[in-house]
C-alpha cells in the first residue's frame, strides 16, 4: 500500500470513531432532561454546571454535532469508495457500499446510541467537553448557520422550541417508572398527577354546586344567622336578597358571635355583610388560587354565563384538588365511591368523570357535562326515577336515590361481553 493509501485507511478509522463518539453525544444531549442534569450539578458533580449551561440552548449544540456527525459519514464513505476501487475496480464499489453500511450502522449509529440511551448521564458529562470546542469552532458555526439559514428558506416556518419538549403523558410515565424503583411512592405519584390534572381543572368542577348552598337572607335576625352556622358548623355563609341569583355577601360567624355577645341591637344580618367576590365558572382554579391568597379570600360565589349563581367554591375545595379530600369534625357525608357485594360500585352522583374514570380504570364519555348524575341526565334526556337505568361504554349506569329532580347516587355494573355466536356455531 502507498503512503496515500494507509493515510485514507487512517483517516476513515478516526472519521468512523469520531462519528460515533458525536452520535453518542447526539443521543445523550437529547434524551437527558435538563432537571437530571441540574440535580447533578445540586449533587456536585464535575463537569454538571457547564452541561447544564449547554442544555439551556440545546439546538446552538445539536445542529454542530449532527453537521459533523454527517460529514464524517460521507467522508469516510466517499475514501472507502476510492480505496475498494483501487485495489478491486468496478466491483469495489459494490463491496465498498456493503461494508459502508455494515460498520457505519454498527460502529458508528447502533452501539454508541445504544450505549448513551444505556448511560445518558455518564456518556453526557464525558462528551460535554469536547462538544463545547467543536460548538465554539468557529467554521462549523458559520457553516452550520448558513445551511439552516437555507433550509429555512427551503422550508419556511416558526420552527420549534429548543430541546424536546415532555407532555403531561411522559412526566406521568417518568413518575411511575420511579413509583417502580421506589424512588418515590405511590401518595408521591398521586400528587404529581392532581398538580398536572390542577393546571386544566375550573372552578365550576370544584365547586358546591347551587342546590347544596347553604345561605341566610340579609333580612333575618342574627340569632337565625347563627343558628345556621352552628348547625352547618360554616364560618362563613353567603347572604342573599330575596333569592339565591342575588347575592349580596357574606356573613362571618365571628361577626355574629361578636354581635350576640356585645348585645347590639340589630334587626338583621345586613349591616354585618361583608364583599361577596363573583367568578365565573370557566375560571381555571390554578388562576382563582392565586387571586384568593393574593386577596386574602376563603370563599367565591360562582356565576354561570347568565349572571346566575352556579356555586361556591372556597380554598379548601381548592387545596383539596391537590392533596385529596380534608375531612373535619363537621363533614358527616358518605363516601363519594363505595364498592358493592356484586362486583359493582355505588357513586355520589356529584363525582366528576375524570376522577370516576381513574378510580375504576373505565371511560365513561365525558362532554358538556362535569359528574356521574350529569352523564346520566344527558343520556336519559329526562328526571330519572328511582332504579331507572342506562347503559354506556360496557355499564349499566342506575339512578339509585332521586332527590326531587336531583339525582343522588348511582350504581354502576359492568355489562357481561357479548358472546360471539360464530365461535360456538
Amino acid at each position: 500500500m502507498s503512503t496515500a493509501e494507509v493515510a485514507a485507511v487512517v483517516a476513515v478509522v478516526v472519521l468512523v470513531a469520531s462519528a460515533g463518539f458525536l452520535a453518542a453525544a447526539e443521543t445523550s444531549l437529547t434524551h437527558l432532561p435538563k432537571a437530571r442534569v441540574q440535580a447533578l450539578a445540586d449533587e456536585g458533580r464535575k463537569g454538571a454546571e457547564g452541561l447544564s449551561r449547554m442544555l439551556d440552548h440545546r439546538e446552538r449544540v445539536l445542529n454542530p454535532v449532527l453537521f459533523v456527525v454527517l460529514l464524517c459519514h460521507l467522508v469516510a464513505a466517499s475514501l472507502v469508495t476510492l480505496l475498494a476501487q483501487s485495489f478491486l475496480g468496478p466491483f469495489g464499489i459494490f463491496v465498498a457500499v456493503v461494508l459502508e453500511v455494515a460498520v457505519i450502522f454498527v460502529l458508528a449509529e447502533a452501539a454508541p446510541k445504544t450505549y448513551a440511551l444505556q448511560h445518558p448521564e455518564r456518556t453526557a458529562l464525558a462528551v460535554a467537553p469536547v462538544v463545547r470546542v467543536l460548538v465554539a469552532s468557529l467554521p462549523v458555526r458559520a457553516v452550520t448557520r448558513v445551511l439552516i439559514a437555507l433550509a429555512n428558506v427551503i422550508v419556511p416556518g416558526k420552527g420549534r422550541a429548543a430541546g424536546p419538549a415532555v407532555s403531561e403523558e411522559e412526566l406521568l410515565a417518568v413518575a411511575d417508572v420511579a413509583v417502580e424503583s421506589g424512588e418515590i411512592d405511590s401518595e408521591e405519584r398521586t400528587l404529581i398527577r392532581s398538580i398536572i390534572d390542577f393546571g386544566d381543572t375550573v372552578a365550576r368542577e370544584v365547586m358546591v354546586p347551587r342546590p347544596d348552598m347553604v345561605t341566610v337572607n340579609a333580612t333575618d335576625p342574627v340569632d337565625v344567622a347563627m343558628e345556621v352556622a352552628i348547625v352547618n358548623g360554616f364560618s362563613r355563609i353567603p347572604a342573599c336578597d330575596g333569592g339565591i341569583d342575588d347575592i349580596v355577601g357574606f356573613v362571618f360567624a365571628k361577626d355574629l358571635m361578636r354581635v350576640v355577645r356585645d348585645h347590639t341591637a340589630f334587626a338583621s344580618v345586613r349591616p354585618l355583610l361583608r364583599p361577596a367576590v363573583f367568578v365565573p365558572e370557566t375560571k381555571k382554579v390554578s388562576e382563582l388560587m392565586r387571586e384568593m391568597q393574593a386577596k386574602k379570600m376563603h370563599m367565591a360565589i360562582v356565576v354561570d354565563e347568565y349572571g346566575g349563581t352556579a356555586g361556591l367554591v372556597t380554598l379548601e375545595d381548592l387545596i383539596e384538588e391537590l392533596v385529596g379530600e380534608i375531612v373535619d369534625e363537621f363533614d358527616v357525608e358518605g363516601p363519594l365511591l363505595e364498592p358493592l357485594a356484586n362486583g359493582g360500585w355505588r357513586a355520589d352522583a356529584r363525582i366528576s368523570l375524570d376522577e370516576l374514570n381513574e378510580l375504576l380504570g373505565i371511560e365513561l364519555p365525558e362532554g358538556d357535562w362535569d359528574t356521574i348524575g350529569g352523564l346520566v341526565f344527558n343520556l336519559l334526556g329526562h328526571v330519572p326515577v328511582e332504579g331507572e337505568a342506562v347503559e354506556v361504554a360496557g355499564h349499566r349506569l342506575t339512578a339509585e336515590h332521586i332527590d326531587g329532580r336531583r339525582i343522588g347516587r348511582v350504581s354502576i355494573a359492568r355489562l357481561p361481553k357479548p358472546v360471539d355466536v360464530s365461535e360456538h356455531g
